[in-house]
């Protein structure tokens, strides 16, 4: 390697140094899924930029979900899959199932690849310590309310216990199951949890990581809004130029940023390495939304 290489290597550390210093001591939630929670390289990608986040003085809470493994596990028992308005319908057996693959498999194969990385994580759901509180959810189809079953709303999150191991040497990886008043288990979507669990720690960042680049200009343009505010992506709804799966996405961001998150990120988690490109270089990727635009530092690029 020649001196020209390394002195480059140099310089993309130094990039990173504001966002470091900025970062220090915040918590940052990551809800991981899509593509990255099925390819091994970037299974690999994801644990080494969340360990490295540790190492170097943040504090990352990784929320993830579980939808391909739940559904090779129903087809393995016989049980039909049923979606309404992008909501699994959950019985008691597919409630059961969900868990079992969850909590028992998903979530611990996360800690295993994290452990492996050098990082100490620690394996949760909403049932431990009552961390996730919800009661039963239900969606309205053709004008009348639907019961779809074991599916959670959030009602309360009892922060405690994260807070007392992500501020410690650990990393708390969460699984989005919930508990009722009555001890029934819930299903939550992972995108709802991580953010109810990003503004209950006041975290400074809300990573989701999905399949899409982030927020097109347009329906028919391939370009990526770099940065959004709350009011621009309300108007962006309006005129029909954020649709579809996109919307509660975009909607949790603004919901978390509204209850005292500093920034949110919606990132192609198919790209190697995406978190570290995000928080660390001056220009990022993906769509970032915020209350208002606000540089870190004077060679951010939010445009």
């Amino acid at each position: 390697m020649n001196l020209e290489n390394q002195i480059k290597k140099a310089e993309i550390l130094i990039e990173a140094l504001p966002y470091i210093q900025k970062l220090y001591g915040k918590t940052v939630v990551i809800k991981y899924g899509g593509n990255a929670m099925i390819n091994d390289d970037l299974k690999n990608s994801v644990m080494e930029d969340i360990t490295l986040l540790k190492y170097i003085g943040m504090n990352p809470v990784l929320v993830h979900g579980g939808g391909p493994d739940i559904n090779k596990a129903l087809q393995a028992f016989d049980i039909k899959s049923q979606f309404i308005n992008g909501l699994r319908v959950t019985d008691s057996q597919t409630m059961e199932v969900a868990q079992m693959v969850l909590v028992g498999k998903t979530n611990k194969e996360i800690v295993s690849l994290l452990n492996n990385k050098g990082g100490k994580a620690i394996g949760l759901c909403g049932i431990d310590g009552r961390l996730i509180e919800c009661e039963q959810y239900k969606t309205e189809l053709d004008g009348e309310m639907k019961d779809i079953g074991f599916v959670g709303n959030i009602t309360k999150i009892n922060s405690k216990v994260l807070e007392l191991i992500s501020k410690d040497e650990y990393i708390p990886v969460v699984a989005p199951i919930g508990v009722g008043p009555d001890g029934q288990s819930y299903n939550i979507n992972a995108d709802t949890v991580a953010g109810e669990i990003a503004a209950a720690l006041q975290a400074e960042k809300l990573m989701l990581l999905t399949d899409v680049e982030g927020v097109k200009a347009s329906k028919d343009s391939d370009s990526i809004i770099p940065a959004l505010t709350i009011a621009e992506v309300h108007e962006l709804i309006n005129n029909k130029v954020i649709d579809g799966g996109m919307i509660p996405k975009v909607l949790g961001c603004v919901d978390a940023l509204e209850k005292g998150v500093g920034r949110t990120h919606i990132l192609d988690g198919r790209i190697p390495h995406c978190i570290l490109l995000e928080i660390f270089t001056n220009k990022g990727i993906g769509t970032m939304i915020m209350k208002e635009k606000k540089l870190y530092h004077e060679k951010e690029v939010l445009y």
